[in-house]
């Protein structure tokens, strides 16, 4: 392995590009090209070097013609847990009115919650707990039949 990869998931994330890039008989340059990157940058990517944005991941799904989803989770953006319809996670990285650094911090606090309460044995509050909580105002000026009599 070589010295100052980013991390386990994102060289198995370059590795799974380069197969995925070879099989569709492509050379790096061609499909830096056809992704819009840098050809030294998708060299970086495959090698484990570079973690790419989920804006870059889509634009190489895309060229290749495969799911970004599957890029998504291979750079451990999004679980395999998560049922890719309806993820939060595939909200946030499809949002294209947030920036990618936007995007990262919303990842990170939801990973977070999700993180916090599953570390809670009782699991997170019951919607209808949290609303017991909230004032209610049943009687005002406004409110004519409270007002007659």
């Amino acid at each position: 392995m070589a010295k100052g990869k980013v991390g386990k998931t994102v060289g198995s994330l370059g590795d799974y590009l380069k197969e995925q890039r070879v099989s569709a008989r492509l050379s790096l340059r061609q499909l830096a090209d056809q992704a819009g990157v840098s050809n030294p940058y998708l060299s970086q990517i495959e090698r484990g070097l570079r973690k790419p944005s989920a804006e870059v991941l889509q634009q190489i799904a895309k060229a290749l013609r495969i799911s970004a989803e599957q890029l998504y989770i291979r750079a451990g953006i999004l679980s395999p847990d998560d049922g890719v319809g309806g993820s939060v996670e595939l909200a946030i990285v499809s949002d294209t009115g947030l920036t990618e650094r936007q995007k990262q911090s919303l990842l990170d606090v939801y990973a977070s919650f999700l993180a916090l309460n599953a570390a809670d044995p009782e699991g997170p509050a019951p919607a209808a707990a949290a609303q017991e909580d909230a004032p209610t105002n049943t009687e005002t000026e406004s409110d004519p039949v409270a007002n007659e009599g």
